[in-house]
């Protein structure tokens, strides 16, 4: 694999500068409540979807008290929202996932079918791109001092690829052991920075025309800035 797409890396550099832009707060609470209700209840320690999502929002500076109250009414809220994904294509001909959680599935199917379209794209059936994505366990680990010790310390683990980037290593594993493979990191001294589950492509479409690259950028972007907008996999 070759890693995480440069988009992937370009969102997390961005950091809360687009936080109130992309209404992050907001994704944040569907994404815990939905992990209550499909994840196995309230509780992170045995609830490893929704330790996940909590951890996306403290990586996000959501206050404690804002977790805990969604926590509390999470059961209640869980069933108003539906997990959706839609496929399609964007510019330059680039293959697109985008995850929703929406309590109106026909208002947000129109919203992002607009979106595909306006920014020079089309929306597809199912499996119109899903088919060049593999499903994959996410760790951004740390780097520490002697980069070429600790990528050998993380293969001993079990992962399946890394990749060296400027803001920490990317680890990918199956992901039904991200669970597994997360704790065992932690166990041997290395920090995680951000554990996710994500979709990696099997073939990547090189963008080297830096107009081509600032139309695709903003085309991601306006999906990602989108309420409901859980998560957005391209093969760029």
């Amino acid at each position: 694999m070759s890693g995480h797409s440069h988009f992937a890396t370009i969102k997390r550099q961005k950091g809360l500068k687009d936080a109130a832009k992309s209404n992050i707060f907001g994704k944040l609470s569907k994404m815990i409540t939905i992990a209550v209700k499909s994840g196995g209840g309230p509780n992170p320690d045995m609830n490893f979807k929704l330790r996940v999502a909590i951890d996306k929002a403290r990586e996000s500076n959501m206050p404690k008290e804002n977790i805990d109250r969604i926590l509390k009414s999470a059961s209640e809220k869980a069933n108003n929202y539906e997990e959706i994904r839609y496929e399609g294509f964007g510019p330059f001909g680039i293959a697109v996932i985008v995850d929703c959680a929406t309590d109106n599935k026909n208002r947000t199917a129109q919203e992002l079918k607009n979106l595909f379209e306006k920014g020079g794209g089309s929306l597809g059936g199912p499996n119109s791109v899903a088919y060049n994505f593999t499903d994959k366990g996410f760790l951004l680990v740390e780097k520490n001092n002697d980069v070429e010790t600790q990528t050998l310390s993380l293969i001993d683990l079990g992962v399946e690829d890394i990749q060296e980037r400027e803001d920490g290593l990317e680890v990918f594993v199956a992901p039904d052991h991200l669970k597994e493979i997360s704790e065992k990191v932690s166990n041997i001294g290395f920090k995680i920075l951000k554990t996710e589950l994500t979709m990696v492509p099997k073939t990547y479409a090189d963008i080297t025309d830096d107009n081509q690259i600032a139309k695709i950028t903003n085309f991601l972007v306006s999906f990602d800035d989108h309420e409901d907008v859980q998560r957005v996999y391209s093969n760029v």
